[in-house]
């Protein structure tokens, strides 16, 4: 018989859970990707943004701004988990009502990513830390080095959106060795101008390929007579198994 616990999610939250959750619905891309990486078996409904891995066979439940609440809800779950960032409050509310325990992360850098893996883990699943977060941890946690550049994030155009502080993608990037311009900003993804993004005058303009997909033939020609790097997406923002390589695939990528 399985006896019902109580614990707190990122965001202090008591959530009532079964003492095994056997059934799981993950509404954010990254953490559909760690948990399929290690507890496949426990995941029955994910976003059609949940692209990672490929084979992943489970029931979608449209995005992570517009869920689906009432098919989650019929599919049962013990668990939906979420990101404060990038999944609606409302939602978590509909969910919540409906009797559905909602595990929500809250990830604003690097440490912060890897110590809410592990309780995503131990304290909400009861499941063994995985292997790829004990490298991710041992490959992330010497100090960050001094920047060697500076650069600019856009991710989004027309407007032009770029990373600013507080973000797990400043962090990383600091590790790699390359500082954020706009790491001071109060803003987490503040609207620039075209113009001044060019003025900054940024080492480097890095244009990752999510949320916005930038290409060869679309951004770059943005920047002319600038150092441009088109990046994986996944590697720079994306917290889960990527975590264990990121650094030194971004490091080859900005080269």
């Amino acid at each position: 018989m399985s006896v019902p616990r109580k614990e707190l999610d990122d965001m202090h939250r008591t959530l009532v859970l079964p003492d095994r959750v056997r059934r799981v619905v993950s509404l954010v891309p990254s953490l559909t990707e760690a948990i399929a990486a290690s507890e496949r078996g426990l995941l029955v409904g994910a976003t059609q943004w949940c692209t990672h891995p490929g084979d992943l066979d489970v029931v979608r439940v449209r995005g992570t701004k517009n869920p689906d609440v009432r098919r989650i809800v019929e599919l049962a779950p013990d668990l939906v988990v979420a990101n404060k960032e990038e999944n609606r409050e409302l939602d978590v509310r509909r969910l919540t009502e409906a009797g559905i325990a909602v595990w929500v992360t809250v990830v604003e850098d690097v440490e912060g990513a890897l110590r809410s893996l592990d309780r995503l883990f131990t304290a909400a699943l009861r499941a063994a830390v995985p292997d790829w977060l004990v490298s991710a941890r041992r490959q992330l946690s010497g100090p960050v080095p001094e920047p060697s550049r500076c650069a600019v994030v856009c991710v989004w155009r027309d407007p032009w959106m770029v990373v600013g502080g507080r973000t797990f993608a400043t962090d990383l990037l600091a590790r790699a060795g390359v500082g954020n311009i706009y790491r001071a900003h109060p803003d987490r993804y503040p609207t620039v101008a075209l113009a001044d993004l060019r003025a900054a005058r940024p080492d480097l303009v890095i244009l990752p390929d999510e949320p916005y997909v930038f290409t060869a033939d679309d951004g770059p020609e943005a920047f002319p007579g600038q150092a441009v790097r088109l990046v994986s997406g996944r590697m720079l923002t994306w917290y889960g198994p990527s975590l264990a390589t990121a650094v030194p695939i971004l490091t080859t990528q900005l080269r």
